[in-house]
C-alpha cells in the first residue's frame, strides 16, 4: 500500500525541515507532499532543495494563500493522481506527532477514514490556553448535534483516509477551510458510507510560528454545520 502524508504550509520555514525528517522517519515507505502557498519566508525553496535530494518529497506551489481546504484538495487531487493507496494529513507545527503515523496507517486496513483524536479518551490537549480548548471541544460537540456525526473530534486535522474514499468525493466542490473543511470531510464520508475510526493522539500547540486560527474561521465552521445537514445527496 503506497502512502502519503499531505502537509500544507504557509510561512512555515521553522518547522518544515525538520517535519519532514521526523516523517520519513516515523515511517521510511512513507512519501510526503508538501503544499505551498507561496510562502514569503522561503518554505517552498527549502522543500525544493530536499526534494532534489529525496524522491520521497513532493512539492505542489500555489500562486498565493488560497486557504487550507483548497489546499488539501490540490493535495489529494494530486495524491490520486500519482496512484497513492493511503492518503495522510497532518499539520508542519508539530501539533501532530509523526510517530502517531504508523498507528493511523496501520487502522487503514479496515476503515476508510482514520482520525487523531484529542477527545475519543477524555482531553488529551497540551498548552492550549482554556479559550482555545474550549473553542474546539464546543465545536465537535456543536457539530455533532447538528450534523448527526458520531465522532468525538469532528474538527481534528491528524488523518489518513483510504485513496477509495476521496475518489468518491467531489473535491472540486470543498471551499471550506480550517474547522469546516474538517467537519465536512468527516460528514461527506460518514454520509458516503465510509468506515470511521477515531485513535487517541496527544495533540501539542505548535512548536514555533504563528497560528492560523481567526475569527472567519470559526464562523465559517457555525454555519457550515446547517448548510450540511440540509445538503441533498447530490450535493455530496
Amino acid at each position: 500500500m503506497k502512502s502519503i502524508v499531505v502537509i500544507p504550509t504557509y510561512n512555515e520555514i521553522d518547522n518544515i525541515k525538520n517535519i519532514i525528517y521526523a516523517v520519513l522517519e516515523a515511517v521510511p515507505s512513507i512519501n510526503v507532499l508538501i503544499v505551498d502557498d507561496n510562502s514569503p519566508d522561503g518554505t517552498a525553496a527549502a522543500v525544493d532543495e530536499m526534494k532534489k535530494q529525496d524522491a520521497r518529497i513532493h512539492l505542489l506551489k500555489r500562486p498565493g494563500k488560497m486557504g487550507l481546504g483548497t489546499a488539501y484538495c490540490d493535495g489529494f487531487t494530486y495524491c490520486l493522481e500519482q496512484n497513492f493507496d493511503i492518503i495522510c494529513q497532518m499539520d508542519a507545527d508539530f501539533s501532530h506527532d509523526p510517530k502517531d503515523l504508523p498507528r493511523l496507517i496501520a487502522e487503514t486496513k479496515d476503515n476508510d477514514l482514520v482520525i487523531g483524536s484529542r477527545y475519543i479518551s477524555g482531553v488529551n490537549v497540551v498548552n492550549w490556553p482554556l479559550s482555545r480548548l474550549i473553542l474546539s471541544y464546543g465545536a465537535s460537540i456543536y457539530s455533532r448535534i447538528i450534523t448527526g456525526l458520531k465522532i468525538k473530534d469532528t474538527t481534528g486535522g491528524f488523518k489518513c483516509f483510504r485513496a477509495e474514499m476521496l475518489q468518491k468525493i467531489d473535491l472540486k466542490k470543498i471551499r471550506s477551510n480550517g474547522y469546516g473543511f474538517q467537519i465536512e470531510m468527516n460528514y461527506k464520508t460518514w454520509k458516503k458510507g465510509g468506515r470511521i475510526k477515531e485513535v487517541s493522539i496527544i495533540f501539542i500547540d505548535r512548536r514555533s510560528g504563528v497560528s492560523k486560527m481567526n475569527k472567519s474561521i470559526i464562523w465559517e465552521a457555525v454555519f457550515l454545520v446547517w448548510k450540511l445537514r440540509f445538503t441533498s445527496k447530490k450535493n455530496l
